[in-house]
């Protein structure tokens, strides 16, 4: 059975990929001389991946807003990464982001094609180089009107439970001064473990977006500790939606 539904899950991608990138290059065509942002792409592709939740009954997302996000303010997202799953989860909030992603999905057809389309942004791992481009573009990004979206975790976690943090969103706070909005994930873990394929069980997956750290905070302490009230958020969240 686990093998059926994931034969017509990654199947179901394949033909909906091939089926709407064309559309996301035509509105990428279209609007982007007056979309400096790519609000709609954006927007189009957030529709886009959310299909693959919205459609699958063994995958159930709910989001709770546990603070208001305002759609005006540019942001340095972050949050906890458990699974593949997250990616999809995390386009349901609808938020206007650009993903900071590692160089490989860049590569899948349709699927990395859209990214750049997007306007995403591309890190090698263990490329110092690569970090510090990275980490230009981002600034650009920010100072452009356009948050941006890191899993401060580097990759995903093998247990569901919090790694260590990388310090890079928490730089590229200080630097611009904008606030740092957390979001937690819960129950994806098990939904499409790491290294595999196979769907299995019905999973509960909850998104909870909190208390953004503000703009004053960020100004008066260091990234070291910004990193350190950002991780310590994101555990007691967690924590609680464990319990």
């Amino acid at each position: 059975m686990n093998v059926i539904k994931s034969i017509l899950f990654w199947l179901f991608l394949g033909i909906t990929c091939i089926s709407l990138f064309p559309i996301a290059l035509v509105i990428r065509i279209v609007t982007g001389p007056f979309d400096r942002r790519l609000r709609l792409l954006h927007r189009f592709t957030s529709f886009w991946a959310s299909l693959y939740t919205w459609l699958n009954p063994f995958w159930g997302v709910s989001i709770l807003h546990k603070t208001t996000v305002d759609p005006e303010q540019t942001y340095v997202i972050v949050s906890n990464h458990q699974s593949l799953v997250d990616i999809f989860a995390f386009f349901r909030t609808f938020v206007h982001f650009k993903w900071v992603s590692k160089s490989e999905n860049f590569k899948f057809p349709f699927v990395g094609w859209n990214m750049r389309l997007n306007r995403y942004i591309e890190i090698k791992r263990g490329s110092n180089r690569s970090s510090a481009e990275m980490m230009k573009q981002c600034e650009n990004t920010l100072r452009s009107g356009s948050s941006i979206f890191i899993f401060p975790e580097g990759t995903r976690s093998t247990t569901g439970m919090l790694g260590k943090f990388k310090m890079g969103a928490f730089e590229l706070a200080k630097r611009t001064g904008l606030p740092i909005l957390p979001m937690v994930v819960h129950g994806s873990s098990n939904a499409l473990p790491k290294g595999g394929l196979i769907l299995s069980g019905i999973h509960r997956i909850r998104i909870h977006i909190i208390d953004a750290i503000t703009a004053d905070e960020v100004n008066r302490l260091s990234a070291d500790e910004l990193c350190d009230l950002t991780r310590n958020r994101i555990e007691t969240e967690l924590a609680l939606m464990q319990g």
